[in-house]
């Protein structure tokens, strides 16, 4: 019995994961006027989009919505430069899966109280 229960807590510790899955140069879930020309580069930002897993996923995480939380994360970001995407598998039986979003914000200072950034 010790060893049943070795082995499942063996399992259960090497059971996450992290891939790579995109690499972009620019990427955005907003319109905007590519001719603005009035583009600065941010931060570095970070977004998830995660589902818990209770024996089978209690719902559907995506890229989209990880790309939006890390846009959203200043008013006048309209898109993300030099864009990593990440599947996250963190579950055997129990856990998290979902998607991270990882890029350099493009400002858009010409937009509406973005003018004086």
């Amino acid at each position: 019995m010790k060893k049943v229960i070795a082995l499942a807590l063996g399992a259960l510790m090497l059971s996450g994961c992290t891939v790579r899955v995109a690499d972009m140069t620019v990427g955005s879930t907003k319109n905007y006027n590519l001719n603005a020309a009035k583009f600065e580069k941010g931060q570095r930002v970070t977004g998830e989009d995660k589902a818990p897993i209770v024996i089978f996923p209690l719902g559907i995480p995506s890229v989209k919505t990880a790309m939006d939380r890390a846009i959203e994360k200043d008013k006048c970001a309209v898109g993300l430069s030099d864009v990593v995407v990440y599947q996250l598998n963190h579950a055997f039986l129990f856990g998290t899966f979902g998607y991270r979003v990882e890029g350099t914000q493009i400002i858009d200072k010409s937009q509406a109280g973005c003018e004086t950034r």
